[in-house]
């Protein structure tokens, strides 16, 4: 069944650019309730609603991903038993997906046994919340996941100079506020030298880190791939600096 639900969604579905852009549209936070029991989503939002949040609610797994073709909340909650899913397996579609791997998930269900939460946490779960509930905690747990999320995206974004900035998490450079397309192997690249700005790296030490580890790749491929990074950034790319003999390093 999970099976059809995802060949549905992935037909006509916008592309996570689309995606964001649609998100952006308004500033009040979009929580998705998945869960079966009527009563169970009127109780949840309810309170969710009177605390400012929008709330979409579904009743099964395939309502959730037709609204996800077009749609990206900010927070799921998710029932483990849904009459057409499991909720273990909806909550791993989520994490692989690039378009809602961010996304945070709660999962609520009315099992309680201790290898359930532990087995939903260790797939990517955000918080396990069991049945009975309380509806105001669960609204807390809520407010205090989208405020950690709000401030890893604030210290994912790093700045070098005045113009280069880096979103870690959206995988997005700008030069003078204009997005500059890398390929996922210079983005990496970039991406190690900021993490220790000023440090040396081998050129070997950024093939390791990029994934290429097969022998007889010569050194020029990471020469190439620094050439076209510091082309595409422009006058940014001049914060690269290579090091004779050594490798390259990233400074202000």
């Amino acid at each position: 069944m999970i099976d059809k639900i995802l060949k549905n969604m992935n037909e006509d579905s916008f592309t996570p650019k689309d995606l964001m852009a649609s998100m952006k549209k308004s500033s009040s936070k979009l929580i998705a309730v998945v869960d079966d029991e009527p009563d169970i989503v009127e109780l949840v939002s309810l309170h969710l609603t009177k605390s400012g949040f929008k709330v979409k609610t579904f009743e099964d797994a395939e309502g959730l991903f037709k609204f996800l073709k077009t749609n990206i909340p900010d927070l799921v909650i998710l029932d483990l038993m849904l009459p057409d899913a499991d909720g273990f397996e909806i909550c791993k579609l989520l994490k692989k997906d690039e378009r809602f791997a961010d996304v945070p998930v709660i999962m609520l269900t009315a099992r309680t046994d201790e290898m359930d939460k532990i087995i939903g946490l260790e797939i990517g779960a955000d918080d396990y919340v069991t049945k009975p509930f309380s509806p105001r905690e669960l609204v807390a747990r809520v407010k205090a996941i989208l405020r950690r999320e709000e401030k890893a995206a604030k210290t994912n974004k790093i700045k070098i100079g005045d113009i280069l900035e880096i979103d870690l998490q959206k995988y997005e450079v700008t030069v003078n506020f204009v997005k500059v397309e890398l390929t996922s192997t210079e983005f990496k690249i970039l991406k190690l030298l900021i993490m220790k700005k000023g440090w040396v790296y081998s050129r070997e030490q950024i093939l390791d880190f990029v994934g290429v580890q097969e022998k007889g790749v010569l050194d020029r491929t990471v020469d190439v791939h620094i050439k076209n990074l510091r082309e595409k950034l422009g006058d940014a790319g001049k914060h690269i600096k290579n090091i004779r003999g050594i490798g390259y390093k990233l400074e202000e």
